[in-house]
């Protein structure tokens, strides 16, 4: 039988309170389980963290990559990113004999082009960091104001945000019910389409809309 252990990990308190980014490893981690995994399987060990990714030392990946080691099963990540934003940890993890390392959304990936992918990962994150560091120089030296805006656009917004609160607050009256019974927010988003309830641009709903909007009436509280 295939035994893995599951890791999870998100960067803030208020996502690991909210589930926002766990509900989505824990479907591609599902997905991968009920499409790609030698079958039978079986989840030994379930570990999550809410943590920076960039900070290596985390105590519930210690105690999976212990579980690992000492019972012989995978280690399963949604993606690499979960497991470290540093390529060198990852090129570590990749060489130790006694792990074995699975990523959800990269099932066919073998020890190298993950080691690829996360060197090429780091260096965007490299260049993206340069870059916003370079327009922030150069918008600087022409002389404009950073982080500020005109008190008409600010007050434009800020009623923007409010009728967004607002109508926020109203729709948690549909949608409070449905997320107590424990459904998920992708669950909700379908019912609300089912019930032809409009979005405030009369899309289709998504599950990250309705996270938007627990948020939103969250602030009137």
């Amino acid at each position: 039988m295939r035994k893995y252990v599951t890791y999870t990990r998100v960067s803030t308190k208020d996502q690991g309170r909210s589930g926002l980014g766990l509900e989505a490893q824990q479907r591609d981690i599902q997905l991968f389980l009920d499409n790609y995994s030698e079958v039978p399987w079986e989840i030994v060990g379930e570990f999550q963290d809410v943590q920076s990714g960039g900070d290596d030392d985390r105590p519930q990946l210690r105690a999976a990559l212990e579980q690992c080691r000492r019972i012989g099963a995978e280690l399963l990540v949604a993606k690499l990113d979960r497991l470290s934003r540093k390529v060198s940890f990852i090129a570590q993890l990749m060489d130790d004999p006694k792990l074995r390392l699975r990523v959800a959304t990269m099932p066919q990936a073998d020890k190298f082009q993950l080691h690829i992918y996360a060197a090429l990962a780091e260096q965007e994150r490299d260049f993206i960091s340069a870059r916003t560091k370079a327009a922030l120089k150069a918008a600087k030296a022409r002389g404009r104001a950073l982080g500020g805006l005109r008190d008409t656009t600010m007050k434009r917004n800020a009623a923007i945000q409010q009728k967004a609160v607002t109508e926020a607050k109203t729709l948690l009256h549909i949608i409070a019910p449905m997320r107590d019974a424990g459904k998920t927010l992708a669950a909700i988003a379908d019912a609300l389409d089912k019930m032809q309830v409009s979005t405030s641009r009369g899309g289709k709903w998504t599950a990250k809309q309705v996270s938007r909007v627990i948020g939103r009436a969250g602030q009137l509280e």
